[in-house]
């Protein structure tokens, strides 16, 4: 699980085997027992979320979508793309 940033304690990552075929640019987020996901290609886009607040949400996916160029960055070099 390639770690891509950390934001106040929130972990954003990707899983090494995300599907076959290789699903599309998407990250996600977890703080304790919470989690999300947040599809970036080709909308951005709440995929689902479990145990955080709306507040929480929101906040996540504007990270998410202000940090795609390093996401993106980092899938690339991870799945050879």
């Amino acid at each position: 699980m390639p770690t891509v940033f950390k934001y106040k304690g929130y972990r954003f990552f990707f899983y090494s085997n995300e599907g076959d075929p290789l699903e599309p640019l998407h990250i996600h987020v977890r703080k304790a027992e919470a989690i999300a996901k947040f599809w970036l290609e080709p909308e951005p886009s709440v995929a689902n979320s479990y145990s955080f607040t709306a507040r929480e949400i929101n906040e996540l996916f504007e990270v998410a979508i202000k940090n795609v160029d390093t996401i993106r960055r980092y899938w690339n070099e991870h799945f050879g793309i």
